[in-house]
């Protein structure tokens, strides 16, 4: 595999929330507007773990009917599915769409896929399909999904790579994914090499509005007073 985020940056970004990633990006961008995010409340298997951050492997699966294709050549792309989960960029997530949405009822993700992709090098998975085994999963291995189940119904791949959505998140292969229990974010690739320089000049201005409200005596004045700081230093 190939490092192409740079160690500081890395670390940086696991130090930090989704939501200040996403607001990184508005800053980076010189403006409000940035779309690319989820849209609905998905669930986080380990809370304990940092946030996931890495390069996007993508795939489509279903669950809810048996594959109308010859068995031989499910069991091919599966193969194939993990050789290509195993290449490319690291640090990398999978992010899998579950076309069965919003009525998934296949778990992809349990104990043995957890433990096989952490074992290929992944980080973690995001997808808007079901989890199960929750307790069993493979240490230091997130993943942050749209429901839990029982079962693995009727679950195939069928297709790898290119553009998948996860719950209104538009995710090409390659993408940069930051994620935690919030939900997930692609970075635009074009803000990357300023990223950590957006995020620590927003955790900054934040301090401007943070400090003051957190004293004793903070009155409307006070508040006005910092607001209009708090603005200026985020231009």
């Amino acid at each position: 595999m190939i490092q192409i985020i740079d160690d500081e940056l890395l670390a940086l970004l696991r130090r930090v929330d989704t939501p200040t990633v996403c607001n990184a990006i508005e800053v980076a961008q010189g403006k409000r507007g940035f779309q690319n995010f989820t849209r609905k409340t998905m669930l986080t298997a380990d809370l304990n773990l940092p946030p996931m951050v890495g390069f996007a492997r993508t795939a489509r699966i279903a669950a809810v009917a048996p594959p109308k294709e010859p068995p031989s050549t499910i069991r091919e792309r599966r193969m194939e599915y993990y050789r290509h989960m195993a290449s490319g960029a690291w640090p990398s997530v999978t992010v899998i769409e579950d076309m069965d949405y919003p009525d998934c009822v296949g778990a992809f993700w349990g104990e043995v896929n957890t433990t096989v992709h952490a074992g290929l090098g992944v980080v973690g998975a995001l997808t808007n399909g079901v989890m199960r085994d929750l307790g069993d999963l493979a240490p230091g291995f997130q993943v942050i999904a749209g429901s839990i189940g029982p079962s693995h119904g009727f679950v195939h791949v069928l297709e790898i790579g290119g553009e998948v959505n996860i719950c209104g998140l538009n995710v090409a292969d390659g993408d940069l994914v930051h994620a935690d229990r919030h939900g997930a974010v692609v970075v635009p690739s074009d803000v990357v090499p300023r990223l950590g320089q957006s995020v620590a000049k927003l955790l900054e201005s934040e301090k401007v509005i943070l400090g003051p409200a957190r004293e004793p005596g903070f009155t409307i004045e006070r508040f006005e007073e910092a607001w209009r700081a708090f603005e200026a230093a985020r231009v």
